[in-house]
């Protein structure tokens, strides 16, 4: 009888543990295709023409860097769309055509004062894989390769593109602490987030 209580307290320490490591998320690093996007690249002859982006993440990540959590986009591509959309999300920590994704992290982690302990990255293919070594928290969509899964603290139940980092924000601003406040602030006048 004393083995399922040992085992649900063990349970409820893991959670506690894995929300400590949440709430001390200070900087949410994200690949972009397969991350922020459903990965579809659409190209004319000129350049890319299109890429999707969710609404419900861009308002996850207005939350996060309202209540102080620094976002930085690290890319192996250039993208004027994706350059646009960090403009319009107030995203300036945009790092593009990065082929060493774990090496740039360390070093966007450094120039912020920001300890890697504090550090989380989301991919969702092999080549986000140096950077999954180097955060403290790793993040993969549902929809990842099973070798980043294999290595993500958390997987989440969305899929790239479709409202997988708005649940990686959730989770975090919850983890702090601050998530019913945010919902209460929009009950009680709403805000002008960009999405």
């Amino acid at each position: 009888m004393e083995k399922p209580a040992v085992a649900r307290n063990e349970q409820i320490e893991q959670i506690l543990n894995r929300n400590d490591k949440l709430a001390c998320i200070e900087l949410l690093a994200l690949d972009v295709d397969g991350v922020m996007t459903d990965g579809s690249i659409i190209i004319g002859q000129e350049d890319e023409l299109s890429k999707h982006f969710n609404a419900h993440d861009g308002l996850g990540l207005s939350l996060a860097m309202r209540h102080g959590i620094q976002v930085a986009l690290i890319t192996g591509r250039h993208s004027e769309i994706v350059l646009h959309r960090a403009m319009e999300l107030g995203i300036s920590n945009v790092y593009e055509n990065v082929t060493q994704k774990g090496r740039v992290l360390g070093q966007i982690a450094e120039s912020l004062h920001i300890p890697m302990g504090h550090v989380a990255f989301m991919g969702d293919d092999l080549n986000d894989l140096p950077a999954f070594q180097r955060a403290a928290v790793s993040f993969a969509p549902q929809d990842a390769v099973p070798e980043v899964k294999e290595r993500a603290y958390y997987v989440t139940e969305k899929n790239g593109g479709c409202g997988a980092v708005r649940e990686v924000c959730e989770k975090i601003l919850k983890a702090k602490g601050v998530w019913n406040e945010i919902v209460e602030g929009y009950l009680q006048s709403g805000y002008g987030d960009k999405q």
